[in-house]
């Protein structure tokens, strides 16, 4: 039996939130270990499911509480290659609303320097090209209802610097 384990793929998982303000700008997040902002979210905890992880690192991360709900899973994004990470990582972004781009926010100061809202053409100067893929089909996702899976071939980090 263990032959079998030692051969399926394993994979990390993650929960982001897509959320946006009255004037559909994205809400992005500068993590400090990180080169590039992102989504809001995080690595899903052994026991949780991805909506769980998502509704928790919206809380720990921005102190949204009661402002935020996580709705619809809008996009499943397969990412290979990324830099110290021996595995692949499987992304689940959710529909979180939208927000008054007024609403306070508290950061997580252990992990967030700064936090921002970004139209698409802004936010592609500070995502990483596969985040930014994943933003654009998530905008896309809310716009139509539909799910969207990115795999590996349209969601690879192309570099470091993109």
């Amino acid at each position: 039996m263990s032959d079998f384990w030692d051969t399926v793929n394993r994979v990390i998982t993650g929960a982001a939130a897509y959320i946006t303000d009255e004037h559909g700008r994205v809400l992005l997040v500068d993590p400090n270990y990180r080169d590039h902002w992102t989504f809001p979210g995080g690595m899903i905890d052994a026991g949780e499911h991805p909506a769980q992880a998502c509704a928790r690192e919206i809380a720990e991360e921005l102190g949204l509480e009661v402002e935020v709900e996580v709705g619809a899973l809008l996009t499943v994004a397969w990412t290979d290659g990324l830099p110290n990470i021996p595995y692949s990582l499987v992304t689940f972004t959710f529909d979180c609303g939208e927000i008054a781009s007024d609403t306070p926010i508290t950061l997580q100061a252990e992990e967030l320097d700064d936090y921002g809202f970004f139209t698409v053409e802004e936010a592609e100067q500070r995502l990483a090209s596969h985040s930014y893929q994943r933003l654009l089909a998530t905008a896309a996702a809310r716009d139509s209802g539909r799910l969207t899976y990115l795999p590996p071939a349209q969601n690879r980090l192309i570099s470091q610097e993109g």
